[in-house]
């Protein structure tokens, strides 16, 4: 109904539900997802943690319906976060609440019609673990609308992320989930504790529409899309996606006296993709040794077509360089991070900060002080748009930068 400038925020949501990930249990609290050294322990289970008796009490409704359950089951509780996100949104007060200002949470899309048997499998084991591990504290709908609903939360959650993408929890947000997919986004969504904020990154006139991107947008159109049809049943048609502009820079080859054959580009982009997809399927499965032989062997054979600008081959660096950080090699870490800044992202794209942050901290661990500080300006100048000024990721950068 009005213009918004660049940075300005459009939107501000509370959850309809939220959940901190299983793996920051106990380094957060489990209420407001503020990090800290000294969190209080719940008195019962010992696991979820909490910033005072204040978070605790905020939280106690929703807790309980773990608590219990996790001193019952012990190591056999290992219920998914997307159960544990359905079981919390059954336990939610069913009045229309701040979140659901636009659009009420039952009349979520579901794309229940649309799963395939590979994710119907997957959604009844999920309905199989509510009822494992909740039925003490949760009366459940009738199996179809259970469904539906699993179906709603895997296709509209949010991943919750820190200043560096990492993920710390999945959320629902009705109100944000209204907003429309675009591979060109006029707006963005971050978080200030569990609430969402929708900002703009581009200057919007009244009448625009609010766009924001459901996924990596590093990617050509047609890996775009298929993630699109994927996850979210549909094809995206911006602008970018009829015209293909950026697919070329995207896939660049290496110039050669003898070119290469379109032939051996697109059996290399074929490769390309499988080693993208195995990586992703084994990367909780093998050691952190043979994922970076994986990493390298497949750096190498892609090497031979594609330049290092390559998205397929930055994605593969990527990924060695969260080995490496993994396995506390700083120096292999910042070899394979000062390669994969690129260009192929929007303005103020959170990819681009969280890839500044991690080479600021690698720079001024390893002391080298002017260079860990450069980094950190071009991520803050991201931030500063995209979380606002005011943000405490901003406000403890600033910090750290001060410390160092």
């Amino acid at each position: 109904t009005r213009g918004f400038a660049v940075g300005e925020l459009v939107l501000c949501s509370p959850a309809y539900s939220f959940v901190l990930s299983g793996e920051e249990r106990g380094s957060r609290c489990e209420f407001c997802f503020t990090k800290k050294e000294k969190l209080a322990r719940c008195g019962k289970c010992k696991k979820a943690s909490y910033c005072n008796a204040k978070c605790q009490k905020g939280d106690w409704a929703m807790h309980k319906l773990e608590c219990s359950a996790m001193m019952a089951f012990k190591e056999n509780w290992c219920p998914s976060e997307i159960s544990r996100l359905v079981a919390r949104i059954l336990r939610t007060q069913k009045e229309r609440c701040v979140s659901e200002k636009i659009l009420l949470i039952d009349d979520i899309q579901s794309h229940v019609e649309d799963v395939d048997n590979e994710k119907r499998e997957r959604n009844e084991a999920e309905v199989a673990g509510l009822h494992r591990f909740f039925s003490k504290h949760l009366e459940f709908p009738d199996h179809k609308d259970l469904l539906a609903l699993i179906s709603q939360v895997a296709c509209n959650g949010f991943t919750i992320e820190d200043d560096e993408l990492s993920h710390l929890g999945t959320a629902l947000y009705p109100d944000v989930a209204l907003i429309n997919h675009s591979c060109l986004p006029s707006a963005i969504v971050t978080y200030d504790g569990t609430a969402a904020q929708v900002r703009a990154v581009r200057n919007m006139e009244p009448g625009d529409e609010v766009l924001i991107s459901y996924i990596d947008l590093m990617y050509p159109t047609d890996d775009r899309n298929n993630r699109l049809r994927e996850s979210y049943y549909f094809t995206c048609d911006c602008r970018d996606c009829k015209s293909k502009s950026g697919d070329k820079a995207k896939l660049r080859v290496r110039k050669r006296s003898d070119p290469v054959e379109p032939q051996a580009i697109g059996n290399m982009v074929r490769y390309a993709r499988k080693t993208v997809r195995e990586f992703r399927a084994v990367k909780h499965i093998k050691n952190i040794l043979e994922l970076l032989e994986m990493c390298e062997q497949s750096l190498e054979e892609m090497g031979s077509i594609f330049e290092d600008a390559n998205v397929y081959m930055v994605h593969v660096m990527y990924q060695a360089m969260g080995v490496c950080l993994y396995m506390e090699d700083p120096e292999g870490a910042l070899r394979y991070g000062e390669k994969i800044i690129n260009k192929f992202y929007p303005p103020f794209s959170l990819n681009v900060s969280s890839m500044y942050l991690k080479l600021g901290r690698l720079y001024m661990g390893l002391e080298r002080r002017s260079a860990g500080v450069s980094a950190f300006k071009k991520a803050m100048a991201i931030m500063e748009v995209a979380h606002g000024k005011d943000h405490f990721y901003l406000t403890e950068l600033r910090k750290e930068m001060a410390q160092q």
